[in-house]
């Protein structure tokens, strides 16, 4: 256990180590006057605090890596915004990676404003931009003088793409890092060398976990809620309570609320007889042989249409990840301005979107999902000053299984990320925080490589190897005095060309 602990920790430290070299720009005016005097409202303590540590970072020729979390809401985007604004302000560019678009397009939207008032250029770069778009903007990244070149650039997976270079990069922004899997979040840092760098999260990661996933990374929490936030009351029900639940959706609705419906699938043929999941997997690839039995999935098209039926007043919206990124758009644009009442999608609202009068989230099938992804589902309500509710509606009327029964008395009476986040690596494996499978796949659930290690139940040498990987690293960064610990490494991380090469 201790071994397998100890390459996974060497191998992350090893090539964070090489990338902590000097070199990092100094970007010694920390002065944010200029974005929050013009912010409708006072930065919090925690904000305040995440901000400082931040500019003292940057003051650094050593690159900055931190990780800020913090739960859903509590205004991790303002923090990213003054560090932005840091660097470009000292001659730098910097990049914002979302992990959808549209969640790049509401960071583009808010973010442009706030810097096009003071002088800042800021374009959005995703898979729907035109080409002749594309060209301008790998241009403007690369134009020689100042006053010609892109400050920041927002957008998804897009920035990997060839030809995104920049000509004075100063800073790197992944939002929701726990999304991205660890090799694209390595290809964005390539391309900005020696570039400071700040991850953000609304899925807080266990302790234990941080040591070894980001053991050289400085980690920063808000754990303060800006004034009026209000906890949004969640409840488990089954199928038995539909007709009181349709009576809450419209009870909700002539108040002037709003509501999200998430379904696990698209359409009824998603559903399959046979379908395992990946938290049903041993770490072999075998199927548990107590795995659950699981109800058939509520599929999204049907429920939009017999919502469309129940409450013929009020617009009913239907977004998936199908749809093209022109329809998304149009879609939570109506949904924002209020012109739909009930939007009814799959997952792909899970992270970022904010719509403040939206006070009702009800998650079908909610057995289906792990605790991080409902939380983050449950963080979409209570963003304004309406009271606000998450239901979790498990997918039929007898008892669900134990493993997840336990998942939703934890969201039901939980209401702190990091307690939260425990939970779900000791349910679900720490796939989820890394995003990465021995095979280099993303995934979002199951063990790591290893075949004896528990990431859960073996927190304290996690901890012991992890310092003691780190201490070897320090000294060794290439471990080109470890040869046989840097072939170990380089193949537990089934990477052909080698971590450490």
């Amino acid at each position: 256990v201790y071994q397998e602990f100890f390459d996974f920790s060497l191998g992350i430290s090893a090539t964070r180590s090489k990338s902590r070299a000097h070199g990092a720009p100094i970007c010694s005016n920390g002065d944010i006057s200029r974005l929050t005097d013009r912010l409708p409202y006072t930065l919090t303590g925690a904000q305040q605090r995440v901000v400082d540590e931040i500019r003292r970072d940057m003051a650094s020729d050593v690159p900055m890596h931190r990780m800020l979390v913090g739960d859903v809401g509590c205004g991790k985007t303002v923090c990213a915004a003054a560090a932005i604004l840091i660097a470009v302000q000292n001659g730098r560019q910097a990049a914002l990676m979302a992990p959808t678009e549209i969640l790049a397009r509401q960071h583009f939207q808010e973010l442009s404003a706030l810097f096009g008032a003071i002088g800042i250029s800021c374009a959005l770069l995703i898979g729907a931009t035109t080409a002749k778009e594309k060209r301008e903007i790998k241009r403007a990244l690369m134009a020689a003088e100042p006053e010609q070149r892109l400050d920041v650039v927002i957008g998804t997976h897009a920035l990997l793409s060839e030809g995104v270079e920049f000509a004075c990069p100063g800073l790197v922004v992944t939002a929701e890092q726990h999304r991205f899997g660890a090799r694209q979040r390595a290809a964005l840092s390539d391309k900005n060398a020696h570039a400071h760098l700040l991850a953000m999260s609304a899925t807080p990661i266990p302790r234990s976990l941080a040591l070894v996933l980001y053991g050289d990374m400085e980690l920063s929490r808000i754990d303060e809620m800006p004034p009026g936030r209000q906890r949004v009351d969640t409840y488990v029900v089954d199928e038995s309570y539909r007709a009181r639940l349709n009576g809450f959706i419209g009870k909700q609705l002539a108040q002037g609320g709003q509501v999200y419906v998430v379904c696990p699938a698209v359409e009824e043929q998603e559903t399959q007889p046979d379908e395992v999941e990946l938290c049903d997997l041993n770490p072999d690839g075998s199927v548990r042989e107590n795995r659950e039995e699981k109800p058939p999935l509520k599929a999204a098209v049907a429920y939009a249409a017999g919502l469309a039926q129940l409450f013929p007043e009020y617009a009913v919206a239907f977004l998936h990840g199908r749809l093209k990124s022109r329809e998304k758009e149009e879609i939570m644009r109506r949904f924002v301005g209020g012109e739909v009442g009930i939007l009814v999608s799959t997952t792909v609202i899970e992270v970022g979107v904010n719509v403040p009068n939206a006070c009702l989230m009800i998650v079908e099938n909610a057995e289906r999902f792990g605790l991080s992804q409902l939380h983050q589902l449950r963080g979409r309500v209570g963003r304004g000053s309406r009271k606000s509710y998450c239901i979790l509606v498990t997918g039929g009327t007898g008892p669900v299984g134990e493993r997840s029964r336990e998942r939703l008395q934890v969201m039901r009476t939980t209401y702190d990320g990091y307690a939260i986040a425990e939970q779900d690596l000791a349910q679900r494996g720490p796939g989820d925080f890394l995003g990465m499978a021995g095979d280099g796949s993303v995934r979002q659930s199951g063990a790591l490589t290893f075949r004896l290690a528990n990431a859960a139940e073996d927190a304290g040498l996690m901890t012991e190897a992890a310092a003691d990987a780190k201490a070897i690293a320090a000294d060794d960064p290439g471990l080109e005095q470890h040869p046989l610990l840097r072939e170990r490494v380089n193949g537990m991380f089934s990477i052909e060309s080698g971590l450490l090469s």
